[in-house]
């Protein structure tokens, strides 16, 4: 069954400028998808940012995925629709994006400033698989030589492999997968929309084939739920297997929106770790620097033995400062600035669990 239009008592009817019609589908159970005509598709990342990138594109907005820990959450609030629930199945598709891209990479004031995709929601969700908005994006992007970049939890980049080679041939073409669990069964509960690990890991070696060098985002590592010794080493080595060159790796963060989300989700299903998740985050967003500087001390050895370069965590203000670095100065590789591979002597070893969490 379909509802179209602006109707009222559309299911699930959004008010947002542009909105041509709401679509519900049997082969998209539990989704509703809004689409609209979008005025602009490139977003400029505010000066004041120390992100490595001043400009952005996300053709959708929600996210099927799931994720429970998602940092893009509370973005659904200005909407009028609801961190949680909404989030998750209310997308909204800018159905016109390859064309409005196309105006505006055509204006003479256009400087051709690298350009990353997936940085709030993923541009191979599901969604994608109806509505094909990335291949436009793409030859768009190559035919005005701006060089872009795309982060994705999503499998069916696969599809584009072939239009990314020859967009490559143009520009230069940055591939990143995010994997963040080891374990099926954890996987599915905590990124319940996603492709499994081992399909993730498929289509990094599918891209690794065709000369891309990939970067693997191992985060958020979750503390006492995906951080033991084991999962790290497993999940490290799975990626060096697949043949990632780099990755970035950073403990679980909870920006306002994701949080509340997160902390109702882990006290339904641990509640057991619910007063220590309350306890980290009551005051922060952030892992305690103590958590972060633990975790360091277990992922480096690991990272070193498998022949990865790495990143520190992207979104803590002192990794943006040194990703913009390193992208200014043309690096190929990092290492996190001030951190040692310890135990918490200061000799060579496991290092102990943090005491606060």
């Amino acid at each position: 069954m379909r509802w179209s239009g602006q109707a009222e008592g559309a299911p699930g009817l959004v008010s947002v400028k542009g909105l041509l019609r709401t679509v519900q589908t049997p082969e998209f159970a539990g989704l509703t998808f809004h689409e609209i005509t979008a005025k602009s598709l490139l977003n400029k990342v505010p000066e004041t940012s120390s992100m490595p990138f001043r400009w952005t594109i996300n053709p959708y907005r929600g996210c099927s995925h799931g994720c429970v820990y998602c940092y893009a959450r509370n973005t659904h609030t200005y909407l009028d629709l609801d961190a949680g629930r909404d989030f998750d199945s209310q997308v909204i598709v800018k159905v016109n994006a390859a064309q409005v891209l196309e105006r505006e990479l055509a204006r003479a004031s256009w400087g051709r400033e690298h350009v990353a995709l997936g940085t709030n929601t993923d541009p191979y969700q599901r969604a994608e698989g109806r509505y094909r908005l990335m291949p436009g994006i793409i030859t768009t992007l190559a035919e005005h030589h701006t060089p872009f970049s795309i982060l994705t939890k999503g499998t069916l980049l696969r599809r584009d492999l072939p239009l990314l080679v020859r967009a490559r041939e143009r520009v230069p073409v940055e591939l990143g997968m995010s994997i963040a669990i080891v374990d099926d069964e954890l996987q599915q509960q905590i990124e319940p929309g996603t492709p499994r690990t081992s399909a993730r890991l498929a289509t990094v070696r599918a891209a690794a084939d065709l000369g891309f060098n990939v970067t693997v985002f191992l985060m958020p590592i979750m503390p006492a739920l995906t951080d033991s010794r084991a999962q790290l080493e497993s999940l490290v080595e799975a990626v060096a297997r697949a043949g990632a060159t780099r990755v970035t790796y950073g403990a679980l963060h909870l920006r306002p929106g994701a949080k509340e989300w997160f902390m109702r989700w882990i006290g339904h299903t641990r509640p057991d770790l619910y007063p220590r998740y309350r306890r980290m985050y009551a005051d922060s967003a952030y892992a305690s620097r103590e958590y972060r500087d633990w975790l360091d001390a277990r992922m480096q050895p690991l990272l070193e033995r498998a022949g990865l370069d790495w990143l520190p965590d992207g979104d803590t203000p002192e990794a943006r400062r040194f990703a913009r670095e390193l992208a200014q100065n043309g690096a190929t590789e990092a290492s996190a600035p001030g951190s040692t591979v310890t135990g918490p002597t200061g000799s060579p070893g496991e290092p102990t669990e943090p005491a606060l969490f």
